[in-house]
């Protein structure tokens, strides 16, 4: 079957929450990464722990992340937990985010994330859109007051942030 590894699956490679790895990473297995990584990291599957920090790119085909990403991220399966804190774009196939997650960036629908260029550029407009003047009728109105902080999703010019809620 396509997509597919051949052989039995292995243990995780682990970075432990005492390492601090600077450079880039490759594996052709799974990543369990608890620790700091200060490089791009490139493999089959990748976890991000709770404590985790991670500054670079992301390619893998399944990448769960709990902990702090700063970086492009490119998967098939991408999982943002609502420990995570995430600040750069995202290139997926599937996308979950569960409530709580922090993500700040664009994310962009591919079929195939994994084999398209990694550019940051490639996932923002590539020129701004025109939009109606201020005082036209046809202007975007603000949200009620109410409004603003019932849904922990803002879209704003075609990027989704996604906050916390604020404490009650």
């Amino acid at each position: 079957m396509p997509g597919k590894r051949p052989g039995p699956r292995t243990a995780p490679s682990i970075i432990s929450n005492d390492l601090v790895v600077h450079g880039n990473m490759t594996a052709t297995g799974d990543i369990q990464v608890d620790g700091t990584v200060e490089g791009d990291i490139r493999s089959q599957s990748l976890t991000i722990g709770e404590k985790a920090s991670i500054t670079g790119e992301i390619v893998a085909e399944d990448i769960v992340i709990r902990g702090r990403v700063i970086g492009t991220i490119r998967g098939r399966r991408v999982q943002l937990s609502s420990t995570c804190h995430v600040e750069g774009d995202i290139l997926h196939e599937a996308l979950a985010v569960e409530t709580g997650a922090f993500f700040e960036g664009n994310c962009r629908h591919s079929d195939d994330p994994i084999g398209q260029a990694s550019s940051g550029a490639s996932l923002r407009p590539s020129a701004p859109r025109p939009g109606p003047a201020a005082n036209s009728p046809d202007a975007p109105r603000p949200a009620p007051r109410a409004a603003l902080g019932e849904s922990p999703v803002v879209v704003n010019d075609g990027g989704v942030v996604v906050k916390r809620p604020a404490a009650q």
